[in-house]
């Protein structure tokens, strides 16, 4: 249908590759042991955001020119490995308070800037845009190559499950999270890892190749 083969071995292909650990889950493991459930929440949605960028460039061709163009993959590359980095040391510089508010209202949290992060995580790292056109062609009858309509449809399924895998990761960390929060301490070095990971992911990211 229209042009999609072997769509179950391509749904089960992509839980699996939702399983496997990578720079958005570890993203949004950071976020919600940190700052709790709605800021993973929020994180997640931002990266499905993100996912969907990608998956309507790729369905019209313009993920290509990341491909072909080594200018284009670099300097996107790069702006995403800076983006990281910067949040990593934003993180690092936070000055915790002696006491914390563990409501889901805190004000001290800009959920905005968290669900806007997500998206900028998400969108300018090349490496998705390549693994939508990389991926996705395996399932799509080469009659259909042309046609955008298979690749939004997989794109869209494999969205689907990222979504609700990372959803999970999300709100069974941050309960994990409600009670290491409690101790100041711990709560200190929770922003420090967070931080690490952000700006350990950036350096991946730009130590990265096609």
């Amino acid at each position: 249908m229209f042009g999609i083969i072997n769509f179950e071995a391509f749904v089960i292909a992509g839980i699996l590759l939702n399983l496997t650990p990578g720079a958005d889950t570890m993203y949004i493991l950071g976020r919600s042991i940190s700052q709790g459930k709605k800021a993973g929440i929020l994180s997640v949605l931002g990266i499905v955001t993100g996912a969907l960028v990608h998956c309507v460039f790729a369905s019209l061709g313009l993920s290509i020119i990341l491909a072909k163009s080594a200018l284009a993959f670099e300097i996107v590359k790069y702006l995403g490995a800076a983006y990281l980095i910067y949040l990593g040391i934003k993180t690092l510089l936070l000055k915790s308070k002696e006491e914390f508010e563990l409501t889901e209202k805190n004000k001290d949290v800009n959920y905005r800037k968290i669900y806007v992060s997500g998206i900028l995580t998400n969108v300018l790292n090349p490496k998705i845009a390549l693994f939508f056109l990389a991926f996705l062609p395996q399932f799509i009858n080469p009659d259909y190559a042309q046609n955008s309509i298979p690749f939004l449809i997989l794109g869209l399924t494999f969205v689907t499950t990222v979504t609700i895998w990372c959803l999970f990761l999300a709100v069974f960390s941050s309960k994990l999270s409600n009670q290491i929060r409690k101790n100041y301490k711990i709560k200190i070095w929770l922003d420090k890892i967070t931080g690490g990971i952000f700006i350990a992911l950036g350096i991946k990211l730009a130590l990265s190749k096609k």
